[in-house]
């Protein structure tokens, strides 16, 4: 009896340790899911965001039709020095212009053919065009559509 006994408080004991490890397991999972919306919110404003997707794309510029925000897009390259010169100079200009959404992308329907070229968007259509690192002219043509759209 005594035997039976402790073999039932071991599997009771083991059983509430595997309930831990799942619960564990579980806020575990229930956290990074946290964190990951988290880091996506972060990443709509006030960041240069990578689209990295068809799907992704579509959405960015399907919510940018509905708020009627201005969009800017970056076309870059990896191996692109002017493209590595500026992208900085855009990230700090995002921080500082939370209503504007800003895009960085290598997609090629849009018939780039410099790099870095920066698209503005609004309501999907483009309304202007830099082609180049020119950072007088990209902080004046942002400026000129996001004070229209303010």
């Amino acid at each position: 009896m005594r035997e039976s006994f402790l073999r039932y408080i071991n599997k009771s004991i083991e059983g509430f340790r595997f309930g831990i490890r799942a619960n564990f397991k579980e806020k575990k999972i229930f956290e990074s899911e946290r964190r990951r919306k988290k880091k996506k919110m972060a990443a709509v404003e006030g960041q240069v965001i990578g689209v990295h997707s068809v799907e992704a794309w579509k959405e960015h510029i399907e919510k940018g039709k509905e708020s009627k925000k201005l969009i800017v897009v970056d076309f870059t390259a990896s191996w692109c020095g002017p493209c590595r010169f500026i992208a900085p100079i855009l990230a700090e200009i995002a921080k500082t212009l939370p209503h504007v959404t800003f895009l960085k992308t290598v997609a090629e329907e849009w018939g780039v053919e410099a790099m870095p070229t920066f698209l503005f968007l609004k309501e999907g259509k483009v309304v202007d065009k830099v082609v180049g690192a020119q950072k007088e002219q990209l902080q004046l043509t942002i400026s000129k559509h996001a004070t229209a759209d303010a």
